[in-house]
């Protein structure tokens, strides 16, 4: 008898995974697909960074590391968040975890109850509202369509606060659409949530270093602030880490004690050779982030550049992050053969099936209207990818 938990069964499957997986399952039959639907840098970890974990290896760091990790490891993050945002958490309020992902997760099972409310600025990344649903709170999406540049405003806040409000998740730059919100924009949110003690914000900074404005802004940052901010944080993305799955939250000590109570009962500590790593790529030469943001931010030029030129395909331009995320509601209705495109869902599986290009539907991430490319990967990728979408967008009618 196969009977999943009322728990599971209440969960959907990650669309960002899932369009991954079919396209490299495309690749195994041996057509030449490109590869747009997944989050993650095409380079290589630094070569400093992978040293320290050869150099962990050999100095036999291969125990069980403190639940909440490596004291060193939480040191050298207090030491960065002082250093690049002006922030003071001791190490004794930030836990290590497997992926920025679990200490999301971790944050929310540690604070939201049954019947509690997540306010979640959509678009939204795709875990957000399974995780709310995990620990059986209410999803309470706020929309910001990309004539607002995807960003919410406090008046837009202070409309989704009731009594039940628990907190609200606010990324930035933003996974799925590149939106990073300036200084004058956090004040109105804190204009707002200054008047409501009670919600706390988790504040997804993953991103932090691939924006292309200059400074990041916390929200941590202001005063008002204080002891109501969980920091998520990690280094998959700025050091092309993905997969060695370290990140972390930093907050109030209360959360950090809760979080480190749950995450010892289900998966203890990270990796000890991994959380090595990390503290090379905290406390290393940054020169490395650098040199990828620049990367990142040519290659947002290009795809920028190339979707303008594709018919029915209109764009906020990002500001951080690797993505774009068009709204191509134009196109929905349009026919190619006996193939309709009805929403953007439709039009995902027919880049890939049709041009051999994989994307990820905006349904996933609260905007049926857009559809998501990430541009972590080459040039020559993004000129080719684009050149078949818009070929294939040219052969609907």
């Amino acid at each position: 008898m196969e009977e999943l938990s009322a728990r599971l069964a209440a969960l959907s499957p990650s669309a960002t995974l899932a369009m991954s997986q079919k396209s490299q399952e495309l690749k195994a039959q041996g057509f030449d697909v490109i590869n747009l639907s997944v989050g993650e840098p095409d380079f290589n970890t630094p070569d400093h960074i992978k040293t320290a974990a050869k150099q962990a290896i050999d100095d036999n760091f291969s125990f069980y590391t403190a639940v909440p990790g490596y004291m060193s490891l939480r040191n050298a993050i207090s030491a960065k968040l002082k250093r690049e945002n002006h922030l003071n958490f001791t190490p004794q309020q930030i836990v290590v975890g497997n992926g920025a992902k679990q200490e999301v997760c971790n944050v929310i099972l540690a604070i939201v109850d049954k019947g509690d409310e997540v306010i979640i600025p959509t678009p939204a990344w795709v875990s957000y509202f399974e995780m709310v649903k995990l620990a059986e709170g209410v999803n309470v999406a706020l929309p910001a369509g990309i004539d607002q540049n995807f960003k919410i405003t406090g008046d837009q806040l202070e409309s989704a606060i009731t009594d039940k409000t628990k907190a609200i998740i606010l990324c930035s730059p933003s996974n799925p659409t590149g939106a990073v919100y300036s200084k004058e924009e956090l004040a109105d949110l804190v204009r707002v949530l200054k008047k409501h003690p009670r919600v706390m914000v988790i504040a997804d900074e993953i991103y932090e270093h691939i924006n292309y404005i200059g400074q990041h802004y916390s929200i941590a940052e202001f005063p008002e602030m204080e002891n109501r901010v969980v920091i998520i944080n990690g280094v998959s993305k700025a050091y092309a880490m993905t997969g060695w799955r370290i990140g972390y939250m930093a907050g109030p000590t209360w959360v950090a004690k809760a979080v480190s109570k749950l995450q010892g009962q289900y998966t203890s500590g990270p990796s000890s050779i991994a959380q090595k790593a990390a503290e090379a790529a905290y406390n290393g030469s940054q020169d490395c982030v650098s040199l990828m943001r620049q990367a990142f931010e040519d290659r947002r030029n290009l795809i920028v550049s190339l979707i303008k030129e594709i018919p029915g395909f209109q764009i906020s331009v990002p500001d951080g992050a690797f993505y774009v995320f068009p709204k191509v509601d134009q196109l929905f209705g349009k026919k190619y053969g006996d193939r309709v495109i009805n929403d953007a869902n439709d039009l995902a599986m027919y880049f890939l099936e049709e041009g051999l290009v994989a994307s990820v539907s905006g349904v996933a991430f609260g905007d049926p209207n857009c559809i998501r490319f990430s541009y972590a990967t080459s040039s020559e990728n993004i000129r080719e990818a684009m050149r078949r979408v818009k070929e294939c967008v040219e052969k609907l009618k």
